[in-house]
Protein backbone atom coordinates (compact mmCIF):
# COMPACT_ATOMS: atom_id res chain seq x y z
CA UNK A 1 0.00 0.00 0.00
CA UNK A 2 1.33 3.44 -0.98
CA UNK A 3 0.86 6.06 1.72
CA UNK A 4 0.85 9.81 1.13
CA UNK A 5 1.83 12.58 3.50
CA UNK A 6 -0.45 15.44 2.50
CA UNK A 7 0.15 18.99 3.68
CA UNK A 8 -2.42 21.73 3.04
CA UNK A 9 -0.76 25.15 3.27
CA UNK A 10 -2.92 28.20 3.86
CA UNK A 11 -2.43 31.82 4.70
CA UNK A 12 -3.22 31.31 8.36
CA UNK A 13 -2.32 27.69 9.02
CA UNK A 14 -0.55 24.62 7.67
CA UNK A 15 -2.10 21.21 8.35
CA UNK A 16 -1.30 17.69 7.35
CA UNK A 17 -2.02 14.00 7.72
CA UNK A 18 -1.01 10.66 6.18
CA UNK A 19 -3.40 8.89 3.80
CA UNK A 20 -3.74 5.37 2.50
CA UNK A 21 -4.36 4.69 -1.21
CA UNK A 22 -8.10 5.23 -0.75
CA UNK A 23 -7.59 8.70 0.71
CA UNK A 24 -8.41 7.62 4.25
CA UNK A 25 -6.49 9.35 7.01
CA UNK A 26 -4.16 7.09 8.97
CA UNK A 27 -3.50 9.77 11.59
CA UNK A 28 -5.34 12.69 13.12
CA UNK A 29 -4.52 15.83 11.13
CA UNK A 30 -2.06 18.22 12.76
CA UNK A 31 -2.05 21.99 12.31
CA UNK A 32 0.53 24.70 12.96
CA UNK A 33 0.21 28.47 12.38
CA UNK A 34 1.79 29.73 9.19
CA UNK A 35 4.97 31.56 10.27
CA UNK A 36 5.77 35.04 8.94
CA UNK A 37 7.88 36.30 7.37
CA UNK A 38 8.10 33.10 5.37
CA UNK A 39 11.06 32.65 3.00
CA UNK A 40 11.18 29.35 1.06
CA UNK A 41 13.74 27.72 3.38
CA UNK A 42 11.56 28.32 6.44
CA UNK A 43 8.55 27.02 4.50
CA UNK A 44 10.30 23.73 3.76
CA UNK A 45 11.57 23.50 7.35
CA UNK A 46 8.03 24.02 8.68
CA UNK A 47 6.67 21.23 6.48
CA UNK A 48 9.50 18.92 7.49
CA UNK A 49 8.86 19.52 11.20
CA UNK A 50 5.12 18.91 10.74
CA UNK A 51 5.78 15.73 8.79
CA UNK A 52 8.13 14.42 11.46
CA UNK A 53 5.19 14.33 13.88
CA UNK A 54 3.14 12.09 11.58
CA UNK A 55 3.55 8.45 10.50
CA UNK A 56 6.19 7.63 7.88
CA UNK A 57 4.84 7.85 4.31
CA UNK A 58 5.98 6.82 0.83
CA UNK A 59 5.44 10.16 -0.90
CA UNK A 60 4.46 13.78 -0.22
CA UNK A 61 1.71 15.99 -1.64
CA UNK A 62 1.76 19.70 -0.86
CA UNK A 63 -1.00 22.15 -1.76
CA UNK A 64 -0.09 25.82 -1.45
CA UNK A 65 -1.62 29.14 -2.51
CA UNK A 66 -0.51 30.79 -5.71
CA UNK A 67 0.49 30.01 -9.26
CA UNK A 68 2.40 26.74 -9.28
CA UNK A 69 3.63 25.26 -12.58
CA UNK A 70 5.19 21.81 -12.62
CA UNK A 71 6.11 22.18 -8.96
CA UNK A 72 7.74 25.59 -9.44
CA UNK A 73 6.32 28.69 -7.72
CA UNK A 74 5.58 31.49 -10.16
CA UNK A 75 3.84 33.67 -7.58
CA UNK A 76 2.33 33.18 -4.13
CA UNK A 77 0.15 35.96 -2.69
CA UNK A 78 0.44 35.49 1.08
CA UNK A 79 3.95 34.18 1.58
CA UNK A 80 5.59 37.28 0.13
CA UNK A 81 4.18 39.50 2.89
CA UNK A 82 6.02 40.58 6.02
CA UNK A 83 3.41 39.61 8.60
CA UNK A 84 0.79 37.57 6.78
CA UNK A 85 -2.17 38.23 4.47
CA UNK A 86 -3.04 41.91 3.84
CA UNK A 87 0.26 43.16 5.26
CA UNK A 88 3.06 44.87 3.33
CA UNK A 89 4.74 42.91 0.55
CA UNK A 90 8.46 42.33 0.99
CA UNK A 91 10.31 42.68 -2.36
CA UNK A 92 13.03 40.31 -1.18
CA UNK A 93 10.43 37.62 -0.54
CA UNK A 94 8.89 38.18 -3.97
CA UNK A 95 12.32 37.54 -5.49
CA UNK A 96 12.98 34.53 -3.25
CA UNK A 97 9.70 32.83 -4.10
CA UNK A 98 9.58 33.53 -7.84
CA UNK A 99 10.98 30.50 -9.64
CA UNK A 100 11.45 28.51 -6.43
CA UNK A 101 11.43 24.80 -7.30
CA UNK A 102 9.24 23.72 -4.42
CA UNK A 103 8.82 20.15 -5.64
CA UNK A 104 12.56 19.50 -5.82
CA UNK A 105 13.23 21.22 -2.48
CA UNK A 106 10.50 19.30 -0.68
CA UNK A 107 11.46 15.99 -2.28
CA UNK A 108 15.08 16.51 -1.22
CA UNK A 109 14.14 17.53 2.33
CA UNK A 110 11.89 14.51 2.89
CA UNK A 111 13.85 12.07 0.76
CA UNK A 112 10.59 11.11 -0.96
CA UNK A 113 8.82 11.70 -4.29
CA UNK A 114 6.88 14.95 -4.02
CA UNK A 115 3.97 16.59 -5.78
CA UNK A 116 3.33 20.33 -5.33
CA UNK A 117 0.13 21.89 -6.63
CA UNK A 118 -2.09 24.85 -5.97
CA UNK A 119 -4.08 24.10 -2.82
CA UNK A 120 -7.44 24.31 -4.62
CA UNK A 121 -6.24 21.69 -7.11
CA UNK A 122 -5.49 19.26 -4.29
CA UNK A 123 -8.84 20.11 -2.71
CA UNK A 124 -10.63 19.44 -5.99
CA UNK A 125 -8.83 16.13 -6.47
CA UNK A 126 -10.52 14.95 -3.29
CA UNK A 127 -14.08 15.63 -4.49
CA UNK A 128 -14.47 15.68 -8.27
CA UNK A 129 -16.51 12.92 -9.93
CA UNK A 130 -14.25 12.86 -12.99
CA UNK A 131 -17.01 13.55 -15.53
CA UNK A 132 -17.88 16.76 -17.30
CA UNK A 133 -16.65 20.23 -16.41
CA UNK A 134 -16.09 20.57 -12.68
CA UNK A 135 -14.96 23.75 -10.91
CA UNK A 136 -13.51 23.84 -7.40
CA UNK A 137 -13.60 27.12 -5.46
CA UNK A 138 -12.04 27.28 -2.00
CA UNK A 139 -13.02 29.99 0.45
CA UNK A 140 -10.54 30.81 3.19
CA UNK A 141 -7.99 33.57 3.57
CA UNK A 142 -8.77 34.31 -0.08
CA UNK A 143 -10.21 32.47 -3.07
CA UNK A 144 -8.79 29.30 -4.57
CA UNK A 145 -9.64 28.00 -8.06
CA UNK A 146 -9.19 24.69 -9.88
CA UNK A 147 -10.87 23.44 -13.04
CA UNK A 148 -11.25 19.79 -14.08
CA UNK A 149 -12.49 18.55 -17.47
CA UNK A 150 -13.49 14.93 -17.63
CA UNK A 151 -11.21 14.15 -14.71
CA UNK A 152 -8.27 15.97 -16.31
CA UNK A 153 -6.76 18.86 -14.36
CA UNK A 154 -6.78 22.03 -16.47
CA UNK A 155 -4.01 24.64 -16.43
CA UNK A 156 -4.24 26.70 -13.27
CA UNK A 157 -5.57 30.27 -13.45
CA UNK A 158 -5.03 32.74 -10.62
CA UNK A 159 -8.62 33.97 -10.68
CA UNK A 160 -8.14 35.13 -7.10
CA UNK A 161 -6.10 38.07 -8.40
CA UNK A 162 -8.63 39.17 -11.03
CA UNK A 163 -10.53 42.43 -10.34
CA UNK A 164 -14.18 42.06 -9.42
CA UNK A 165 -15.66 45.27 -7.92
CA UNK A 166 -14.53 48.58 -6.44
CA UNK A 167 -10.94 47.85 -7.39
CA UNK A 168 -10.99 44.69 -5.26
CA UNK A 169 -9.74 41.29 -6.37
CA UNK A 170 -11.73 38.12 -5.75
CA UNK A 171 -9.16 37.29 -3.06
CA UNK A 172 -10.14 40.41 -1.16
CA UNK A 173 -13.81 40.63 -2.11
CA UNK A 174 -14.81 37.27 -0.60
CA UNK A 175 -11.75 36.62 1.56
CA UNK A 176 -11.63 36.17 5.32
CA UNK A 177 -11.11 39.87 6.08
CA UNK A 178 -14.32 40.86 4.32
CA UNK A 179 -16.25 37.98 5.87
CA UNK A 180 -15.32 39.23 9.32
CA UNK A 181 -16.15 42.81 8.41
CA UNK A 182 -19.51 42.05 6.82
CA UNK A 183 -20.70 39.11 8.89
CA UNK A 184 -21.68 35.74 7.47
CA UNK A 185 -25.07 36.80 6.06
CA UNK A 186 -23.86 39.68 3.89
CA UNK A 187 -20.67 37.82 2.98
CA UNK A 188 -22.75 34.84 1.84
CA UNK A 189 -24.61 37.11 -0.56
CA UNK A 190 -21.28 38.16 -2.02
CA UNK A 191 -20.29 34.55 -2.51
CA UNK A 192 -23.56 33.86 -4.35
CA UNK A 193 -23.02 36.94 -6.53
CA UNK A 194 -19.54 35.68 -7.42
CA UNK A 195 -20.93 32.25 -8.27
CA UNK A 196 -23.62 33.74 -10.50
CA UNK A 197 -21.05 35.98 -12.20
CA UNK A 198 -18.78 33.03 -12.96
CA UNK A 199 -21.56 30.73 -14.16
CA UNK A 200 -21.80 32.08 -17.76
CA UNK A 201 -17.99 32.22 -17.96
CA UNK A 202 -17.34 28.57 -17.03
CA UNK A 203 -20.70 26.85 -17.66
CA UNK A 204 -19.75 24.06 -15.30
CA UNK A 205 -21.57 20.78 -14.86
CA UNK A 206 -20.76 20.89 -11.14
CA UNK A 207 -19.32 23.57 -8.87
CA UNK A 208 -17.78 22.61 -5.53
CA UNK A 209 -17.39 25.14 -2.73
CA UNK A 210 -14.77 24.15 -0.15
CA UNK A 211 -12.18 25.64 2.15
CA UNK A 212 -12.52 26.61 5.77
CA UNK A 213 -15.24 29.21 5.17
CA UNK A 214 -17.53 27.25 2.85
CA UNK A 215 -19.42 25.87 5.84
CA UNK A 216 -20.26 29.46 6.86
CA UNK A 217 -22.31 30.20 3.74
CA UNK A 218 -25.91 30.52 4.88
CA UNK A 219 -28.32 27.75 3.90
CA UNK A 220 -30.54 30.30 2.13
CA UNK A 221 -27.75 31.40 -0.20
CA UNK A 222 -26.61 27.83 -0.86
CA UNK A 223 -30.16 26.90 -1.89
CA UNK A 224 -30.36 29.90 -4.24
CA UNK A 225 -27.19 28.87 -6.05
CA UNK A 226 -28.87 25.78 -7.51
CA UNK A 227 -28.49 22.01 -7.50
CA UNK A 228 -25.26 22.15 -9.52
CA UNK A 229 -23.45 23.82 -6.60
CA UNK A 230 -22.23 21.59 -3.76
CA UNK A 231 -20.56 22.56 -0.48
CA UNK A 232 -17.82 20.05 0.42
CA UNK A 233 -15.87 19.47 3.67
CA UNK A 234 -12.64 21.35 4.27
CA UNK A 235 -10.71 18.13 4.91
CA UNK A 236 -10.85 17.49 1.15
CA UNK A 237 -7.73 19.67 1.05
CA UNK A 238 -5.93 16.80 2.74
CA UNK A 239 -7.93 13.84 1.42
CA UNK A 240 -7.20 14.89 -2.17
CA UNK A 241 -3.49 14.42 -1.61
CA UNK A 242 -3.53 10.74 -2.54
CA UNK A 243 -5.78 11.04 -5.59
CA UNK A 244 -3.93 14.14 -6.83
CA UNK A 245 -1.13 11.88 -8.12
CA UNK A 246 -3.54 10.50 -10.73
CA UNK A 247 -4.07 14.00 -12.18
CA UNK A 248 -0.44 14.56 -13.11
CA UNK A 249 0.25 15.39 -16.74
Amino acid sequence: MTTTLTIDCGGGGIKGSVLDEGGNMRAQPLRVPTPYPLPPDLFVKTLLELGSRLPVADRVTVGMPGMIRHGVVIATPHYVTRSGPRTKVDPDLVTAWHGFDARSAISSAFGLPALVLNDAQVHGAGVVAGTGCELMLTLGTGLGWALFDGGTLAQHLEMSQAPVRWGMSYDTYIGEHERRRLGDAFWSRRVRNVVEGLRPVVLWDRLYLGGGNARLITATQVARMGDDVVVVPNDAGIIGGARAWTFRS
